[in-house]
């Protein structure tokens, strides 16, 4: 009897031998429009919308640390749900898509902007850089500009 190879798992994820950036195996072009956004443009989008919400919650809730993170929460779900981004994500030149190029829907905003909210999800991402909240949606960050 043969042994065949099945792998380890200390040899950790399968790896997409012929991809040469994030979303090419998706059909996505390296760069430009279309293309899958990349950690820069992404931190700048978060970091942006999480002043907005600092100031929001300083503003009408005197920085009240539960107030800020449901502000931002409430922020996203709104602006991405409904809109397909975020203030960070337009200034940014991103776009929350579905996985065939159109917009998302909104319940498909809301899970995203709720597992953005728990930030585990996000961390975990695949040979695409899609975090768990974008492959729960089937959804995918792209640059738009």
């Amino acid at each position: 009897m043969e042994r065949k190879d099945f792998g380890s798992w200390l040899e950790g994820p399968p790896q997409l031998n012929s991809q040469q950036w994030p979303g090419e195996r998706l059909g996505r072009p390296d760069k430009g429009p279309g293309s899958v956004a990349r950690f820069g443009r992404r931190l700048g989008a978060l970091v942006l919308d999480w002043l907005i919400a600092m100031a929001i919650s300083a503003w009408l809730f005197n920085s009240d640390s539960w107030a800020t993170l449901l502000t931002f929460c409430g922020f996203q779900i709104f602006m991405v749900g409904l809109f397909g981004h975020s203030i960070g994500h337009r200034v940014f030149g991103m776009q929350v898509q579905s996985m065939e190029g159109g917009p998302i829907k909104p319940w498909v905003g809301a899970l995203r902007s709720v597992l953005l909210c728990v930030v585990i999800p996000v961390l975990f991402t695949d040979a695409d850089q899609r975090g768990f909240h974008d492959r729960a949606g089937k959804s995918i960050l792209v640059v738009i500009k």
